[in-house]
């Protein structure tokens, strides 16, 4: 990309009032969401650390990493293909879909493809090959959903449509849905939920990214909100994930490590609605009359050469997009006007060297004030990478992925005037003596530039002269005060109370005096979800009456649902008409207000995601303090596939605005029941 071409990019974002309104409607939104979300950690720095070394660990060994990976997940019954290039990955998959095709549809047929959420099949185009192929592709996200019906790409990692208003999603569905023209976001929501119901009730093939591998277990997990990543995983006979080679950790312990970063710097949550982790295919009885198949497609596309290079720390992003909602940049363009796949920081990063070579230039959209490493949960140093973009020190890049090999010159992007002026900097900077004059020079200059203000307009092409405004250097710069500085050395610690001057005892995240219990239901409460406290024996009483006031008598059920029902008709395979899902529940997690699942005999899966409305039971005795202690049940290492439930499915792919209920159900109701004193 041509640094000609961000520039008119970023001239036309900025001209688009609609735009403007809506990066800054989701950029404050999200950042006032993370620091809130990180505030429940206490030790969220802690835990920056440890992720960055625990990412470290795996990219310097990644081989073997990778190597136990497949070995556990091929043991698990999920079949492994591995993809030099994004041409290679297609053409797997189109064997895979070949073959898994045979005998399932009639001759002529147009294979149907679910398709959830994934930046990795943006960056290898798999849609298009695809659809070129003669597959039909649907896209279920509801920010990718939108922006596949506007025959866009998508503007951020997270929200795909963030630069669209409510009333651009209207005029869209009216024309391309045949709906009467809306702007209400729940109407719109709901219109797209009831087009792709039919889809994943029907697809051939669901096709998912995977957030994290897990090496020692051979697990994939996928996070989602909405509900469609569980069903492309879960109701189509054949699931094909693909993943990138670095998105592993060594175990479950470290699983739980990055999902309590990865959701509170990704949307502001403790834990998405659903945590997928997927061991292996369901076995009949979870999804249709005959055994499902799994599919895992390991993606390198210039990931190896990537690790052995200056950059190679950017392949411990985890795609949280914190690093695009903090950056100045990002904030005012909008991912559209980078031109690449992957925008932003990281992308400004990543694309020169996953994408094409001509992405370089990239590294320039950024003003290196460090916003992007402070909002980062793994503490990657994207702007000491994108220095070594600038300097031209990117690995090459295999000639099937579309670019070109060898290094680039550095500066790629710049104008002449401003590498002459950088080129000056440097000489100066290398001086104290002189840097000082400078200094002083350039306070006078710039109030000669601008008497009677306190700032001066750029011009153009410097970047800044677009949009922004440079407050005038001081004629007496920093130099000139320090002697005249009172230094104190302050000792880091439990915070001050600034009226007495005393210390505060630290804060705990949580109360000791609050019950297991009692915190679960809060925090379950917080998310929209429902909980009933109930003794066993009058469980099924409680439960009729619950679905009898909806007008319910049949529900979808698991072994443990069915034994609770009292005059209710149990159904035990999928159907999209029952309006109701009654389940048990592993276990429960009090820090977040979370429901863990587990598949097996019975459709547990299916029940809790189907229906509008999602009914579970829970064990007071089964609750546990945190996600790290509800990964050392056996039972998630064991089952095919497992799901960790917080709250009712929700979305804010349309102008940020939450709404409860898409692809899965809009209630969640617990039933609490108090085993005290029970074997």
């Amino acid at each position: 990309m041509k640094t000609s071409d961000f520039r008119r990019g970023a001239r036309d974002s900025l001209r688009d009032e609609n735009l403007q309104a809506a990066l800054d409607n989701n950029a404050q939104r999200r950042k006032d969401g993370r620091l809130a979300a990180i505030a429940t950690l206490p030790d969220f720095e802690e835990r920056r650390r440890r992720a960055h070394a625990v990412k470290a660990e795996v990219v310097a060994h990644l081989d073997e990493y990778l190597e136990q990976f497949i070995e556990r997940a091929s043991a698990n019954g999920i079949q492994i293909h591995r993809a030099a290039d994004a041409g290679e990955a297609i053409s797997l998959f189109l064997e895979i879909a070949q073959a898994e095709m045979a005998g399932r549809r009639g001759t002529g047929a147009t294979p149907l493809v679910a398709k959830s959420k994934s930046m990795l099949s943006e960056e290898i185009d798999f849609n298009h090959a695809l659809e070129t192929a003669g597959m039909r592709v649907v896209e279920t996200d509801l920010g990718e959903y939108i922006i596949q019906l506007r025959g866009e790409r998508p503007s951020h990692i997270i929200t795909p449509a963030v630069h669209l208003r409510r009333a651009d999603v209207g005029k869209l569905f009216a024309e391309k849905l045949n709906l009467p023209y809306t702007e209400d976001i729940p109407t719109l929501t709901n219109a797209a939920r009831k087009a792709l119901r039919e889809v994943f009730l029907e697809a051939d093939i669901g096709v998912s990214g995977v957030n994290f591998g897990v090496a020692e277990t051979g697990t994939l997990c996928i996070v989602t909100n909405e509900g469609n990543g569980r069903m492309c995983t879960t109701l189509p006979p054949v699931h094909v994930a693909l993943m990138g080679i670095e998105r592993l950790v060594p175990s479950l312990d470290d699983l739980a490590l990055f999902l309590s970063l990865l959701p509170r710097s990704a949307t502001g949550q403790k834990l998405s609605v659903y945590t997928n982790l997927i061991n292996g295919p369901l076995p009949e009885a979870e999804g249709s009359t005959r055994a499902q198949v799994r599919h895992l497609i390991l993606v390198d596309n210039g990931r190896r050469l990537l690790r052995n290079s200056p950059l190679a720390e950017s392949l411990y992003c985890i795609r949280c997009g914190a690093c695009l909602n903090a950056c100045p940049v990002f904030r005012e363009t909008g991912g559209h006007a980078y031109g690449s796949i992957y925008p932003g920081p990281i992308g400004s990063v990543i694309s020169c060297a996953l994408v094409d070579r001509e992405y370089d230039s990239l590294a320039q959209a950024s003003s290196l004030c460090g916003a992007c490493r402070e909002a980062c949960p793994v503490d990657i140093d994207l702007p000491g990478m994108l220095l070594r973009v600038r300097a031209g020190l990117i690995p090459p890049m295999t000639a099937s992925a579309g670019g070109k090999d060898g290094r680039r010159k550095e500066g790629a992007g710049l104008p002449v005037l401003v590498k002459l002026g950088l080129k000056g900097f440097r000489l100066a900077a290398a001086n104290s003596g002189l840097f000082g004059g400078l200094q002083r020079l350039g306070g006078l200059v710039s109030r000669i530039a601008s008497p009677r203000g306190e700032y001066m307009h750029l011009p153009r092409w410097t970047g800044w002269g677009y949009s922004k405004e440079f407050p005038r250097l001081a004629l007496h710069p920093f130099r000139d005060h320090w002697k005249m500085v009172r230094q104190e050395v302050v000792e880091t610690g439990n915070p001050v109370n600034r009226s007495t001057g005393e210390v505060e005892p630290a804060r705990s995240q949580a109360s000791g005096d609050v019950s297991l219990a009692a915190r679960f239901t809060e925090e379950l409460i917080a998310l929209g979800g429902k909980v009933t406290p109930t003794r066993e024996e009058d469980l099924p009483g409680r439960l009729r009456e619950l679905l009898k006031s909806r007008g319910i008598t049949r529900a979808l059920v698991d072994d443990a649902g069915a034994g609770y029902l009292d005059g209710i008709t149990a159904v035990r395979e999928p159907d999209p008409s029952v309006r109701a899902g009654v389940t048990g529940a592993l276990a429960g997690i009090a820090e977040s207000g979370s429901l863990v699942l587990v598949s097996g005999r019975g459709g547990t899966l299916t029940a809790s995601l189907l229906p509008e409305i999602h009914i579970a039971v829970l064990k007071v005795s089964a609750i546990v303090p945190s996600l790290e202690e509800a990964m050392k049940r056996s039972e998630i290492r064991t089952a095919a596939a497992g799901v960790i439930v917080s709250g009712p499915s929700r979305t804010a792919d349309i102008e940020m605005t939450l709404t409860i209920g898409v692809h899965g159900p809009g209630e969640l109701h617990v039933f609490l029941v108090d085993d005290a004193g029970t074997d």
